[in-house]
């Protein structure tokens, strides 16, 4: 038998040698695949931007629609947003439907740029009602837009639809 293939004359060390080579390509992929993410080449999700103004009551200028109904939000008028923001608030009269709510992101137009919802944090049965939710901004057109907090109107009839918009500021 011909020796000279064999790593130090056993087929078990020859085993473990190729065992071994492929172990480290996996390895150098891994290391590559990880630098390639840590100079950039690959898109990282945008990161969480947590405003929190929701204990204290928003102020009502520059609100439109159903403005009595909202208590407190997180986002008040004219905030900058970008990246995933989340947010939370309290809201009265009816807005939720098995403990969802509409969340929209509105151009100046009142064209809908995004659509979301969130839910609610305590029972949705008894008024009011708190909530909480992401959303991301990210590709969305920078400027002047509306937040919109719009009830899950199960029925479909426009008598029935309510909502508050927030003017924000898309960054």
């Amino acid at each position: 038998m011909n020796n000279k293939f064999w790593f130090f004359g056993s087929k078990l060390n020859t085993g473990l040698l190729l065992v071994l080579i492929i172990l480290m390509v996996i390895a150098i992929r891994i290391m590559l695949r990880n630098e390639k993410e840590y100079f950039g080449v690959f898109q990282k999700p945008a990161p969480v931007v947590t405003v929190d103004q929701s204990q204290q009551p928003i102020p009502k200028d520059g609100l439109l629609g159903d403005k009595d109904d909202l208590i407190s939000f997180s986002i008040w008028p004219n905030t900058k947003v970008h990246g995933i923001v989340s947010y939370r608030g309290v809201i009265k009269g009816g807005y939720f439907f098995e403990a969802n709510i509409g969340i929209n992101i509105l151009d100046l137009n009142k064209k809908a740029l995004k659509r979301s919802n969130a839910r609610s944090t305590t029972d949705w049965t008894i008024d009011p009602v708190s909530f909480e939710g992401n959303i991301d901004f990210t590709g969305l057109p920078k400027g002047s837009a509306y937040f919109e907090i719009h009830n899950d109107n199960a029925s479909g009839l426009p008598a029935n639809d309510k909502s508050v918009l927030i003017p924000i500021i898309i960054e």
